[in-house]
Order: structure tokens, then sequence, then C-alpha cells
């Protein structure tokens, strides 16, 4: 297996440069003239937001996101025919709803002689693994692997560990929380052939939406997600895998070196590496692969600095293969249109306030900030006005999309203080858990 392409060294600084840049971009509109002090933001809403409103709102189409409908002659295919895959879920502290997982992976509509499962137990510390041993008495497909809990590399290291001992055609990438349609494995194969995808990500919907208004929130968003990246590749951008629910081709990713075990999210990395490899990657609106939500802001807090962390450390690492020749012109802009939106401006926007309280003046940057939440309203209302199998979507009500809205500015502390911390801090490399509750 080839080693896995990264540069993770210099973070710190890296990290430091991009806050003194932001710093700088926030506060220097505050000492030109007053007349002139909106015009940076005022032409960057109307070049970004331009272009993020064309991604929500431009039709889907081509074949690299689209529905595969439910009605799917399934005893129309050849079993011969169907590739095999092998279904990995990394497993730490699961007891809670690793059963369940593995009755649903057992229960899917595919030949079983075409399927396996491999469940990767990272270290728990909880009874997972007196449970996987009482399954794999029950269920012949299942596999389990032990990991003693410091052996490191978090999910990626778990992943890596199981991938010499696969024999499929395709991995299906699970979270121990996920939940499947039957024919999901059957739409997602079909989808990936007729497409000649490398990769497809199914869009995730939460299953728990119904519990509190932060996990009804959370739905809107994964809804939300899913029509920017639809938007995004049929553009011509650059595609995003989500960690739970996706298909990888297993030639591609042993070519890539694997999964990264110096980064704290697995799947935003490796979306970098097949860019890199020229991988076609899709999105599958229907079927979703359902997960839970998180259910309080604690929890909500912790998960989102992970995700921030890892989508910040993807861009330092990689950042001269992203301006180079290798990627064409859309793909650049792409990148950096929604780099700018989501890591930038909210480091920007924090410089931006703390100038102004400190000139006395008004910030500058408003016009910029309104033109991104507006953005991401039309994705809210477009993705819960779609039809969804699965879990039903919250009706996109004006109060409720301006409440989603709302809901979203939470990025504008969490990406501030990543940013700052890893700036300031050493890293150490740990995987903050998310609890599932079953």
């Amino acid at each position: 297996m080839a080693a896995v392409a990264v540069n993770g060294e210099y973070r710190r600084g890296k990290a430091a440069l991009f806050v003194i840049a932001c710093g700088w971009a926030g506060a220097l509109p505050h000492w030109i003239e007053s007349s002139l002090s909106l015009w940076p933001a005022i032409t960057l809403a109307f070049l970004l937001g331009g272009y993020g409103l064309r991604t929500v709102l431009y039709p889907v189409r081509g074949k690299r996101s689209f529905h595969v409908e439910p009605d799917f002659e399934i005893q129309s295919l050849d079993d011969q025919k169907l590739p095999y895959i092998d279904v990995l879920v990394a497993a730490r502290d699961e007891e809670a709803v690793i059963g369940r997982l593995v009755a649903r992976i057992d229960s899917l509509r595919y030949p079983k002689a075409r399927f396996s499962t491999w469940i990767i137990d990272d270290g728990s510390r909880d009874r997972t693994a007196v449970v996987l041993q009482e399954l794999a008495q029950t269920f012949d497909n299942l596999n389990v692997i032990s990991r003693s809990p410091d052996e490191g590399g978090g999910k990626s290291g778990a992943l890596n560990q199981a991938l010499s001992k696969l024999k499929g055609d395709w991995l299906l990438i699970l979270d121990a929380d996920a939940q499947l349609q039957e024919d999901a494995l059957y739409r997602l194969v079909t989808f990936a052939q007729e497409g000649s995808f490398s990769a497809v990500q199914l869009r995730k919907a939460v299953i728990n939406a119904s519990h509190n208004s932060l996990t009804r929130l959370q739905a809107m968003e994964m809804a939300m997600d899913a029509v920017i990246q639809q938007g995004r590749l049929t553009l011509g951008g650059v595609g995003e895998l989500r960690g739970n629910g996706q298909l990888i081709r297993r030639s591609v990713i042993e070519n890539c070196g694997g999964f990264n075990e110096e980064t704290v999210t697995d799947d935003l990395d490796l979306s970098f590496r097949l860019l890199f490899a020229d991988a076609l990657v899709g999105i599958l609106w229907n079927p979703p692969v359902q997960e839970e939500a998180v259910e309080t802001v604690h929890a909500l807090w912790r998960q989102r600095q992970r995700w921030a962390e890892g989508g910040l450390q993807r861009f330092f690492d990689y950042w001269p293969s992203l301006i180079s020749s290798r990627l064409s012109v859309s793909q650049k802009l792409d990148l950096a249109c929604f780099f700018l939106l989501q890591y930038a401006l909210p480091v920007i926007s924090l410089a931006d306030l703390m100038t102004a309280a400190f000139t006395r003046t008004m910030p500058t940057y408003w016009p910029l900030s309104i033109v991104a939440f507006s953005v991401s309203g039309f994705a809210f209302w477009r993705g819960c006005r779609s039809f969804s199998e699965g879990p039903d979507l919250p009706s996109p009500q004006p109060l409720t999309i301006l409440l989603a809205i709302f809901y979203l500015s939470h990025w504008f502390v969490v990406i501030p203080w990543v940013t700052i911390r890893m700036a300031l801090f050493p890293k150490k490399l740990i995987w903050a858990k998310t609890t599932h509750h079953g």
C-alpha cells in the first residue's frame, strides 16, 4: 500500500498565518475612508454570494447526484454480476447500538455470498466487545477485529487495520448508529456503477429529529448540506464525503494510501485525496443513511470543534496541490468560494467586531454575512421541500428557516475558537467520540 501523501507538519504556523491574514482583512476597512469601508464586503458578497446562490438554486443535472427510484427491480439483477462489498464499521463504546446495526446490515436485500461485514472494536471500554462476540455466533457474515485502546490512529487507524483483510470490490463505511433501508445497498451500487463513480456519499438523515429543537435543526442542516453538495458537483465543483454512508472502490482507497491517521476527520481528508486522484464522487439523495443527531448543546460543541479542526487541517495540509494545475479552474473557484465563506468569514467577522468596538465604528462585513446566511436559507428551503425517503424533514416554513439560519451562527463561534486554538497550542491528536444512545 502506498504511503499517505500528506504534509501534516507546521499546522500551528499555518493556522497562525491564517488568523493574522483574517485579522488584517477584518480590521483594514476601519482605517480607510468611511464612504469606502463597505466596498470590500459588498464586492465579496456579490462574488461569493452569487456563486453560492447559483450553487443552491441551479438545477441538478447529469449523473453525479440524483435519486435511484425505490421501485427498482431488484429481482432483475444477476447475482453473479454484482460486485462484492465489504461493510466496514469502526466502533468504540457502542454497546447501545451495535446489535441493531448488525441486524440491519444482515437484513439488506443483497446476496449474502456477495458481501461481508467487518466491525473493528477500537479499544472499547464498555460491553461492545462482549456483544460483538455474541453476535458473531449468530451472524455468519460478521467478522470482528479487536484493537487495544493504545494502538492510536482513531477511526482511520481502525479502518486501515481492516483494509489488508478485505477482498471486496467496494467498501461501504458506516457509523455504529447507521440505519439503511433494505434495498439501499442495491440502489447505491447501481448508482455507483451507472455513474462510473469511485466513491458515493449517501445523504445523511436524522433518526431522532423529533427529540428536541436541536435535533430538528440538525436534520435541516443535513438536508441543506446535501443540496449544496449536489449543486457544487453539478457546476463542476468539489464533492465531499461525510464519513457515514460512503461507498468507495477498494482499489482507489488503496492507491490513495489508505486512511490518514494524522487527521481528526478521515472523510474530509480522503475527499481531497480522491480529488487529486481524479476519482469521481457522486452524491445520492435517496435512499439516505439514517443516523442520530447529538441531543445537547455540549455534545454539539464537541462534535463541531472536531469537524472545524479537520476541515481546516486538510486545507493547511494540501494547499500546494489545491492551487496547482492538478485541479480545474471550476474546482479551484469552488474551493476558494466555500473556503472563504465557511472558514475565513467567521474569523474575519470576529476581527471586524473587535476592531469596531476598539475604534467605535460600525462593523463593515455585515453585507457579506447577510448574503451568506441568505444562501443558507435558500438551501434549507430547497432541501426541506425535497422528497425524502426515511425520516420526514421539517416543513420549511419562514419562521422555521429563520430559526435554522440563527442556529447556523454557532459556526461563527466554533470556527474562530478552533482556529485560534490551533494557532496557539501544539496539537495532540484526540478523536472526540460522538455518543450514540440507540
